[in-house]
């Protein structure tokens, strides 16, 4: 590991918009109490990279509370840096394997949940590993309170086609669609929104996928 990440990594662990790993536990069912200290509903980013969605979201949604959930340490720390130096108290950053979501959050805490350009896992042989396998929706479901919304932006177009497919096969209710985020209707300032990686994509004038959906 380079001298940067080691020293990102060190840094991190002082802030105190950071949880990490088995720590997270401890606030399972009472992150809006314990952590954020007030009632907030809470919107969790997966696989949130260096958090620009998470930190502009709370940016634009101060009645809310926003969790950015990733396992590399060193790409949180610049969402978290960033929230530190801005000012911006209802956003934090959980530092875990998405598989073990459940163990740090309860039943019914959770009111969206946004996959921002994540890992597509291509190979068939990955494809429990892709966010949006039917064993992560089963999780997320159970996270997410009655009507509580998903949503998906991704450049990989095999991956929206594979997620629209669990959708479809589990019966849930598609609320929004576009194959092209930005020449379609959908796009507004949160939608507008761009992560690093987007912004590469969009360089090379690369499609954007979105879809929004609910379990019901």
């Amino acid at each position: 590991m380079g001298k940067d990440k080691l020293r990102k990594f060190a840094e991190v662990a002082t802030f105190d918009n950071v949880v990490q790993l088995d720590a997270g536990k401890a606030y399972k069912g009472t992150w809006a109490e314990k952590f954020f200290k007030n009632q907030q509903p809470i919107i969790l980013e997966l696989a949130c990279g260096k958090g620009e969605y998470t930190v502009n979201l709370a940016k634009l949604f101060p009645e809310k509370n926003f969790i950015g959930i990733d396992y590399k340490g060193n790409r949180i720390w610049r969402g978290a840096k960033t929230a530190i130096e801005d000012g911006i108290s209802n956003v934090g950053f959980l530092r875990i394997q998405i598989e073990t979501i459940l163990e740090h959050f309860a039943e019914g805490e959770i009111d969206e949940i946004w996959i921002t350009f994540p890992d597509p896992q291509p190979q068939d042989s990955r494809e429990k590993k892709r966010l949006t396998h039917p064993k992560f929706l089963e999780r997320y479901q159970l996270l997410l309170k009655e009507g509580g919304i998903m949503h998906l932006k991704t450049d990989n177009d095999g991956f929206y086609a594979y997620t629209l497919e669990q959708i479809a096969a589990l019966k849930l209710e598609k609320v929004k669609e576009t194959t092209d985020l930005y020449q379609s209707t959908l796009v507004d300032e949160v939608l507008s929104i761009k992560t690093y990686y987007e912004r590469k994509y969009l360089a090379t004038s690369k499609n954007i996928n979105y879809v929004q959906w609910k379990f019901g």
